[in-house]
């Protein structure tokens, strides 16, 4: 049976690139390709994939930067390729994100069987979410759920109080657009008459410190647009 997903594969040797595109190709993957570090993380904000194969070894920007500058922003299951079998590299790699790791030379079986094992672990814990798809929203890493006020930056929890969770919904349901702390006091502080913006400015500052703990880029995900307020970049 033929497999289905879109799979990104990083790596600055045309060869290998090629090698591995031809295997994915045939299990029925769809495959783009990157030569970079920059390339690939260009690709990831352009595109969702299903997996990246991720070369550490690369001349311009290292695969473990590469995977750290992706786990800001995604939580796509990340494959990391090596020409060493060394713990250390494999220790560094997951703590920083990586799901996986094949040591070069493999066989083609091989670096499809971690494939598939690494999908179907994913398929499994969006199996078990999914009666949550419809209260749930993410956004560059971060999830927020509206039956239970939980918010998420990866795997880390954000621990929120109401009005931090209520600012964070706000904002992340309009990406982009810019909020005045006059209408933030109204969406958050319904009918409590507070008129201080300093109140929106502390919480905001709370909730950045919040996410900045949990790993986020927090001052790049919300930003302060000056003289008038707050936006989800």
């Amino acid at each position: 049976m033929e497999e289905t997903g879109v799979i990104l594969i990083v790596d600055d040797e045309k060869p290998m690139r090629h090698l591995l595109s031809l295997y994915l190709r045939h299990a029925g993957y769809t495959v783009e390709e990157a030569a970079s570090g920059p390339e690939a993380l260009a690709a990831v904000q352009d595109k969702t994939y299903t997996l990246i194969l991720l070369d550490i070894m690369m001349p311009e920007m290292s695969g473990w930067e590469v995977c750290e500058r992706v786990r800001k922003i995604s939580d796509i299951p990340v494959i990391m390729l090596t020409a060493r079998d060394e713990i250390s590299d494999k220790v560094k790699g997951l703590n920083i994100g990586a799901d996986d790791y094949i040591t070069k030379p493999f066989e083609k079986e091989e670096m499809l069987a971690r494939v598939r094992a690494l999908l179907r672990r994913k398929g499994m814990y969006e199996g078990k979410a999914e009666r949550k798809d419809k209260s749930m929203l993410t956004y560059k890493g971060i999830v927020i759920d509206s039956e239970t006020y939980e918010a998420f930056y990866g795997q880390n929890v954000l621990s929120l109080t109401r009005k931090e969770y209520e600012l964070l919904n706000v904002l992340l349901k309009h990406p982009g657009q810019v909020f005045s702390r006059d209408h933030l006091l109204a969406f958050v502080w319904v009918n409590q008459n507070i008129e201080d913006y300093r109140t929106v400015d502390t919480h905001i500052k709370n909730l950045r410190e919040k996410l900045r703990v949990a790993g986020a880029p927090a001052h790049e995900i919300i930003k302060t647009v000056w003289g008038v307020g707050y936006k989800i970049q």
